[in-house]
């Protein structure tokens, strides 16, 4: 249930707009309010401008900023009087309103006004609030559900049916109110849409949005959560990786598709009345830039194959009346299937994470109304105007080109440190998504962000390697780029004196690892979008092996052997395998101060010049090893494989 989160410590004192702020951070908390930049804030205060005039100025929500973490910064100034002079117009385009909202604030920097800046405006009330609130939005989506609004809320609301936002809703609204508006109004329903309130204070709208979300949400049946058993152990890699990759074909890019798996979404894939249920369309219009119309159900070719051809005819239909417009790509944004439950699709983890918030409550949504007698959504027509609505549309759009591996999912292996975090930031930096390996824990909470997964992994033990595979790809749908960089060097030791221990541990975690996951990873690298690219870490030691390195120079050589084999084979999958060898990168875990001064030491050289002991006298560190590696799973090698690259500032015994 909402709860009321005011809390009169917490509030700001005598500042109308720190007070707007703190009240729309309450409503961004409760997700059954608002999801991903949804729902709208607004306050009115009177300032006095640089003339000394006094004006009236609508702060509300700006484009692009999400009530969960707003600042006063994302709410954009509007001069009141001016919107109230543009609600008289007869009409008003979305473009022209947009242009006359941008020119009319006071503050340039400012982000672009909301779409219901003009409705805003018009409600009499120094503060307004309006969220997309489940109960609600649950109700209205139902039959009758004017008549259920009104026996919950009787006068305390003004109904308004829907109406896409912009000019034509506030003019609606504006007639709507005045007719409907009694002394008890504290609110206003949009149906299909949501819900407002208002009040002369902050505590006061927000107090008044509680009261009206909760009187909602006992009116609707209580809903029990399935019982349905979680899926077996049976593993889903290939099947994702092979329709992330036939998806990819409908977008034209690289997506992530991620699944979510749980009693709620297994047990509403599960119903026998689940092609009825989530073909009707969106809980509330403005999700259908995020979501599509419908979600495609199953996962097999046919499946995907119907999914296309349908979304092909629906904007056909819809496309023969208005504006000429360009069709959106046809793949599927949601994937209801009996074993996964839910999955959905992005081209960053972000973005697939959005939809599936969205679709987790949508699901909460279409159960509530169900139970009070059917789901009923907007009709296809209305539906297709929002997914087609060009200031919609660029509320999605970021300005200039995507990152290099967007869309793109990559593995690092030894990833907690040294070259392998190194690779880790490199890759992040260039728009992939990363799966870090590693035995040390901190693995785990190495960077706490969307599109980075690390997993625990002792890669000696296949069991667990294939373990965190199927993990990975449960996480993003596939396998784009490898990174090989877990190894071990051991103490020095002449051969007389190698033990049979040592050889054997170094040749397990160096070589036959690097074999595991190579073999593991090449039905995955096979299905990549833009085909599969792997980079072996490997060392100088290749090419020229030093004293006492025994184990650690043969298991690099065989890697490298391995490495070229792979190319050799794995060509005709369009799959490339490069190799870096780097020398003397001191900044990992392996080269502590202790044993870096003993090494100067013992080459009667200072730490300066051993660090830098190499034909360019340079240092080399572990980000350059990376940002060299990161390029080389990119469009510079890509007619590159089977390459050797050294990366040690020049060795006089390599040359």
């Amino acid at each position: 249930m909402t709860q009321n989160l005011w809390n009169e410590a917490d509030a700001p004192q005598h500042d109308d707009l720190a007070l707007r702020v703190y009240t729309s951070r309450l409503l961004g908390r409760d997700k059954s309010l608002v999801l991903h930049g949804g729902g709208n804030t607004s306050v009115k205060i009177c300032e006095t401008n640089l003339l000394g005039e006094e004006e009236n100025i609508l702060y509300i929500k700006g484009s692009g900023w999400d009530l969960e973490t707003i600042e006063a910064e994302g709410f954009s100034p509007v001069r009141l009087n001016h919107c109230l002079k543009l609600a008289e117009l007869d009409t008003l385009s979305d473009p022209a309103m947009v242009n006359e909202l941008r020119t009319h604030m006071t503050r340039a920097s400012a982000p672009t006004p909301s779409i219901e800046t003009i409705l805003h405006a018009l409600l009499p009330w120094k503060y307004v609030d309006h969220t997309h609130a489940d109960a609600v939005v649950s109700l209205t989506n139902t039959d009758n559900g004017a008549m259920r609004i009104r026996e919950i809320y009787g006068d305390k609301v003004v109904i308004v049916p829907y109406v896409m936002p912009g000019f034509d809703l506030a003019r609606l609204c504006s007639l709507g109110f005045s007719r409907q508006r009694t002394a008890n109004t504290i609110g206003m329903v949009l149906m299909n849409h949501g819900i407002f309130s208002f009040g002369e204070t902050a505590q006061e709208s927000y107090e008044r949005m509680i009261e009206l979300v909760t009187m909602a949400e006992q009116a609707l049946p209580k809903q029990t959560t399935p019982a349905d058993d979680l899926p077996d152990n049976t593993p889903w890699r290939i099947d994702l990786a092979t329709l992330r990759q036939h998806i990819s074909s409908l977008t034209d890019a690289p997506i992530l598709l991620t699944t979510h798996t749980n009693a709620k979404t297994l047990g509403f894939a599960r119903r026998p009345d689940v092609a009825v249920l989530s073909q009707q369309g969106t809980a509330t219009p403005d999700h259908v830039i995020r979501t599509k119309r419908l979600p495609m159900l199953g996962r097999s070719w046919d499946a995907l194959f119907r999914y296309e051809t349908d979304y092909r005819d629906y904007c056909k239909e819809h496309s023969k009346h208005g504006p000429a417009r360009t069709m959106l790509d046809p793949a599927p944004r949601v994937i209801l299937d009996p074993q996964w439950g839910l999955a959905t699709v992005g081209r960053t983890a972000k973005e697939a994470q959005i939809v599936a918030d969205i679709y987790d409550h949508t699901i909460d949504i279409i159960l509530n109304a169900t139970s009070l007698g059917g789901f009923r959504t907007l009709a296809p027509e209305e539906l297709f105007e929002v997914e087609y609505w060009d200031l919609e549309q660029a509320k999605l759009k970021k300005s200039g080109s995507s990152p290099m591996f967007t869309g793109e999912i990559a593995l690092v292996t030894g990833a907690a440190s040294g070259i392998g975090l190194a690779c880790v930031d490199a890759l992040l930096a260039r728009g992939a998504t990363v799966i870090g390996l590693d035995i040390h824990p901190s693995i785990e909470t190495l960077r706490p962000r969307a599109d980075f997964l690390g997993i625990l992994c002792d890669l000696t033990d296949s069991v667990q390697t294939i373990a965190a595979l199927e993990k990975a790809v449960r996480r993003f749908g596939g396998l784009d780029m490898l990174i090989l960089n877990a190894g071990l060097f051991p103490d020095s030791c002449r051969i007389e004196n190698l033990a049979d221990s040592t050889w054997h541990r170094v040749m397990q975690i160096n070589l036959d690892a690097n074999l595991t996951m190579l073999r593991e990873c090449h039905p995955l690298l096979k299905l990549a979008p833009r085909h599969g690219r792997v980079v072996i870490i490997g060392s100088k030691n290749v090419a020229a092996p030093g004293p006492g390195a025994a184990a650690y120079s043969t298991s690099k050589a065989a890697l490298n052997q391995l490495a070229r084999v792979a190319a050799l084979e794995w060509g005709v999958d369009g799959i490339r395998i490069n190799s870096l060898h780097p020398n003397a990168v001191f900044d990992t875990g392996l080269w502590t101060p202790d044993i870096l001064a003993a090494r100067a030491q013992h080459y009667g050289l200072t730490l300066d010049q051993y660090k830098t002991n190499n034909v360019l006298k340079v240092e080399v560190q572990s980000r350059d090893v990376a940002e060299l590696a990161a390029e080389m799973c990119g469009p510079l090698f890509a007619k590159t494989t089977g390459a050797e690259v050294p990366i040690d500032g020049g060795n006089d015994r390599v040359i």
